[in-house]
């Protein structure tokens, strides 16, 4: 500043900015990125791109894809530009959607994602830690009852059908009927958001997939979940290899043949396809593409798993851990101790694990720091947390309150784990963990398993749950899920299971069944194993001092279980011991046995691969 003859300061010209109006100091506030400059510098590459996701948004009943313009519809349309004009379509496929622009909000950061869901979407909020805190609508968990899978001449062959399967057929047609309802709602959208990412961490058996959604907060959930490319592989990415069409804010015709709400999630393998219509719920996706590797890895010989897994910091050992929702699949594998790969879908090949995804999908409610520490600091900047109670004022989340739904999540890419392994693959395992949370309270607190009772565990994929009657009191129900993950198996449980004894039997992995339920007696009456005595058991069986332990067998399952395990009350290794009431031990336990062999009915007429011997001795694993 200078004075003049009078005294008064004034700041000197020279130092003022370089514009004349608002808006012009407004462009000087944000530079182009280089991808940006790289793609103005490449137009032909830019304009293919963009070719490629009209392709992706054309009707069936048109030629060609609608006209689409790259970047947000409220600032100044960028160049490259194209239209269906272009293309050479008829003057008589002119309608008035093809008249209007799609605006493609492709691949955008998760800070520019914030500001499209909080511009435009009720329900989002930035809380305390800086996570996305959103609502996913009127559902608030998957719908299995509305997912269906094409039946056409291959898949009638390849995929589990009937009773028990998650596959509920649809015909080609109506699953053209609805793709046609979800892509005319997105081209009727000023704008979509289109993510082109990843599956695999494997880059030798990588997936491209192609997300158009209309929602700024599925755009965040996929770009956290699946694998980001670098600004080089976006470059190379060409046409996907599968797409989803994500209408979920638009319902399906309830008059279509084979729907039975207005809810539906439909693939179509042949088409490499799947729609989504009448559902926000965002896992809908995850596990509609961890369906498709069900479908797509086994074909190249290679394992999909519904399993955690990470890898000693110090020996490098590798342990997979299966559970369904409640086991303690995510806790446990996400382990400060260890290394993490993945804390949900894998695939094993011959060179050993791969993540499927590029992130975790952790269950919040009653989430702690202390108890889950990891889980806890990931929920930062970049995080989605879906359907939370938080303070108006504060923003603090409030992760006991179920208001809105017991089901609260977090989705965050893997690497705000800080001792994620990235890239996300490890050599073979050494141990195979089944996680049961046994609200019958008669399984061991660990055993150690054969090859056949591995698999007839794996292929029974047992869990208890508590649920309320009608006159208040709560009982245990059991839950049997094949391949810990029956919702998303596409070919037989047994397919999966030959394929897992194969490889454990080649690479010498051991099999063990820990119990995360209750001790001392069922629900009600016995006691919550805690999660501190569950952690030195996993601890024991990743050191490998588990395997020196002596062992005795159990009545009814013969499982066999430890003399001891360090940090572990002796007295609750062996269930029985733990029960004040014998005779109610030995009903209970009788009881679940029986629940197992009912189970076990729908899959004693198939073999487990061409190894006879092991199917028979699968079959005679289970409880007597």
């Amino acid at each position: 500043s200078v004075k003049n003859a009078n005294g008064v300061l004034h700041e000197e010209s020279k130092r003022t900015v370089k514009a004349h109006t608002i808006d012009e100091l407004r462009s000087l506030q944000v530079k182009k990125s280089e991808a940006d400059q790289l793609a103005v510098a490449d137009d032909i590459r830019s304009k293919q791109q963009l070719q490629s996701i009209s392709d992706s948004l054309a009707s069936l009943t048109r030629e060609t894809g609608p006209k689409v313009a790259k970047g947000d519809p409220e600032k100044a349309v960028r160049t490259p530009l194209l239209t269906n004009l272009d293309q050479g379509s008829a003057r008589a496929n002119v309608s008035d959607s093809s008249l209007k622009f799609t605006h493609v909000l492709y691949n955008l950061s998760p800070a520019e994602l914030y500001e499209q869901a909080i511009k435009y979407e009720k329900g989002s909020f930035v809380t305390n830690t800086g996570a996305l805190a959103t609502l996913s609508g009127a559902k608030t968990g998957r719908s299995p009852k509305d997912k269906r899978v094409v039946k056409d001449e291959t898949t009638e062959k390849e995929l589990w059908w009937g009773k028990g399967s998650p596959n509920i057929e649809m015909d080609e047609q109506t699953f053209l009927v609805n793709r046609e309802r979800a892509v005319d709602y997105l081209n009727s959208l000023e704008k979509v958001f289109v993510n082109d990412q990843f599956l695999n961490w494997d880059s030798k058996n990588r997936i491209k997939v192609r997300i158009v959604s209309a929602r700024a907060y599925h755009s965040l959930f996929v770009h956290n979940m699946c694998i980001r490319p670098t600004r080089e592989e976006l470059e190379r990415f060409g046409t996907p290899d599968f797409t989803i069409y994500n209408a979920g804010q638009f319902p399906c015709n309830r008059y279509t043949h084979y729907m039975t709400s207005s809810t539906s999630i439909d693939i179509n393998l042949a088409r490499k396809e799947m729609v989504i219509l009448g559902t926000q719920y965002a896992g809908e996706m995850k596990k509609g593409l961890f369906s498709l590797m069900h479908y797509l890895m086994p074909k190249r010989q290679i394992l999909s798993l519904h399993s955690g897994c990470n890898v000693g910091r110090r020996d490098g050992d590798v342990a997979l851990f299966f559970g369904l929702s409640g086991t303690g699949k995510t806790t446990l594998s996400t382990d400060q101790n260890r290394f993490l790969i993945g804390d949900d879908e894998h695939c094993w090949s011959d060179d050993g694990i791969s993540n499927i995804e590029g992130g975790c999908y952790a269950k919040c409610v009653d989430l702690s720091q202390e108890k889950e520490p990891d889980i806890w600091n990931a929920i930062r900047f970049g995080t989605v947390l879906e359907n939370v109670v938080f303070d108006e004022h504060t923003r603090e989340v409030d992760y006991s309150d179920r208001s809105v739904t017991e089901n609260t999540r977090a989705a965050y890419p893997i690497d705000h784990i800080p001792n994620a392994k990235i890239p996300c693959i490890a050599t073979h395992p050494r141990n195979v963990i089944l996680l049961a949370c046994d609200a019958f309270g008669v399984l061991p607190p660990v055993s150690k398993l054969s090859l056949a009772q591995t698999m007839y565990h794996f292929i029974s994929g047992y869990t208890a749950l508590v649920s309320g009657t009608e006159d208040g009191i709560k009982e245990p129900q059991a839950t049997f899920s094949a391949c810990f993950g029956a919702a998303f198996v596409m070919m037989h449980p047994t397919k999966y299971a030959a394929m897992l004894a194969e490889k454990m039997r080649l690479h010498g992995a051991t099999g063990w069944l820990v119990n995360t339920g209750w001790s001392g007696g069922r629900y009600g009456s016995g006691s919550r194993i805690k999660l501190a005595y569950t952690r030195k058991i996993i601890d024991s069986i990743h050191s490998g001092a588990l395997l020196d332990a002596r062992y005795e067998k159990t009545q009814v399952f013969g499982l066999e279980i430890p003399d001891g395990v360090e940090g572990v009350p002796s007295e609750i290794l062996d269930p029985i011991n733990a029960w004040p009431d014998k005779d109610a031990y030995r009903k209970t336990l009788t009881k679940l046995g029986g629940l197992f062999k009912n189970n076990f009915q729908a899959f004693l007429g198939h073999d487990m691969g061409t190894d006879l011997e092991l199917t028979r001795q699968i079959l005679a694993a289970g409880p007597v």
